[in-house]
């Protein structure tokens, strides 16, 4: 099992920054591809950013590419979304995941989920 703790969120004006973290505890975090998801009031959970096990791969969802930045820190157990120049359409929960093996852009791929940290951008 792999718990999973995220914070960071909060509210902030369009064209401002955010980190969020998830902190994780149990199994061998560095065994665990890792990902944010968000999702929005009555919207689908949509996929974000993930980072390989070593944090040499990297990948993102079209429209946060170039204002989002996903990182891990392997010895705090610990993964990081900068989030920059953020627009109100970025308002959700974004909720981080892991799962063994390599990184993927499908919710269904993830085994373990955390509870989620609200982020709201005003206009």
């Amino acid at each position: 099992q792999v718990q999973l703790v995220e914070s960071g969120g909060g509210l902030v004006q369009a064209g401002g920054s955010l980190r969020l973290s998830c902190a994780a505890s149990g199994r061998t975090f560095s065994n665990y591809a890792m990902a944010w998801f968000r999702q929005a009031p009555g919207k689908e959970r949509e996929f974000v950013a993930a980072i390989s096990w070593s944090g040499e791969r990297t990948n993102y969802e079209d429209s946060v590419r170039g204002r989002f930045t996903i990182s891990r820190d392997n010895a705090k157990n610990t993964v990081y979304l900068q989030m920059s120049s953020l627009k109100p359409e970025d308002t959700a929960v974004y909720v981080c995941a892991a799962r063994t093996g390599g990184t993927r852009s499908r919710s269904g791929d993830y085994d373990y989920w955390g509870q989620g940290t609200q982020v709201t951008v005003s206009s």
